[in-house]
């Protein structure tokens, strides 16, 4: 299958992908619940994908414990399961493609230098790049690559929406509420984004995207923390010529002290709740889904 292959909006595809860099917790457990019981109600099809590009901090432990968790919680998916650290050379052809347009260029900036110039915050919160790279010479960059300076490669933003010349949107559905929306995208909000980091040939954005598009998926349910991310994979979809999911995005699930649940906190995790003899019914009990639903 190409990732350009178009939708088969006749079957609905869902899919969960976690990344193995610590136990899953009751926030991924709604999630992958949501997404395992639309396909059910909708005869369509559910996967799971294992988002592992970030090699420093994925595990195989971890990836074990994804596959007993969500076995323990009744679900079941598709084989074989997609591991992302499988296909990078799949992902760089990708950036390959939009390089040869014309819409990417490297960047030297440490992240010590991008927080020191940055006058703002994207929308994860991270300090804004300001774009210096962008600016630099073809000398300056061939004598920055030839002494060997790290470099990740950004996506030019402005040309990126100009080159697209129209303005973007995606369609949003609530599963809860069952209410759906047209939503205008805001890309530029995120400036020049990286698609390719310094240590692996690709990103989240760009891995998601292309992944989405190989497996054919078409509703993408995920949580509110991932709502903005949808202004950069609308860009690429839009430039990569791959369809447009239906996207909703789910409450968040959140911890005594307020915050989202985290990974890092090994108390929260699905793991021990089982262990201290939660149950299945629990669990969705816990994170406010009625049983059968």
């Amino acid at each position: 299958m190409k990732a350009t292959a178009k939708l088969d909006m006749t079957q609905p595809v869902f899919r969960f992908a976690p990344s193995p860099n610590g136990e899953l917790h009751c926030g991924h457990a709604l999630s992958a619940l949501l997404n395992f019981q639309a396909a059910r109600h909708t005869d369509g099809r559910f996967l799971l994908r294992i988002e592992d590009i970030d090699l420093g901090r994925a595990r195989d432990a971890y990836v074990d414990q994804i596959f007993d968790d969500l076995s323990w919680l009744g679900l079941i998916w598709e084989e074989p399961v997609r591991r992302q650290s499988e296909h990078m050379h799949e992902y760089a052809g990708a950036v390959d493609k939009l390089a040869a347009m014309g819409l990417t260029y490297p960047c030297f900036c440490t992240r010590q230098e991008i927080a020191a110039a940055a006058s703002g915050s994207d929308p994860d919160g991270a300090p804004s790049y300001p774009g210096t790279c962008r600016h630099l010479g073809e000398a300056a960059r061939r004598k920055a690559t030839a002494n060997g300076t790290p470099f990740a490669l950004r996506l030019d933003m402005a040309a990126a929406l100009t080159r697209i010349g129209r303005p973007l949107s995606f369609r949003k559905t609530d599963l809860e509420a069952g209410d759906e929306k047209q939503v205008q995208a805001d890309p530029a909000r995120w400036g020049d984004v990286v698609i390719a980091r310094k240590d692996v040939p690709t990103s989240y954005h760009l891995s998601v995207v292309f992944d989405d598009a190989l497996q054919g998926v078409t509703h993408i349910v995920r949580g509110m923390d991932l709502f903005a991310s949808t202004d950069v994979h609308r860009v690429l979809q839009s430039l990569l010529k791959f369809p447009e999911p239906v996207y909703s995005h789910h409450r968040l699930i959140l911890g005594e002290d307020g915050r989202k649940l985290a990974k890092s906190r090994p108390s929260q995790s699905l793991r021990a709740l089982r262990e201290g003899g939660a149950t299945p019914a629990d669990i969705i009990r816990m994170v406010r889904l009625e049983p059968g639903t």
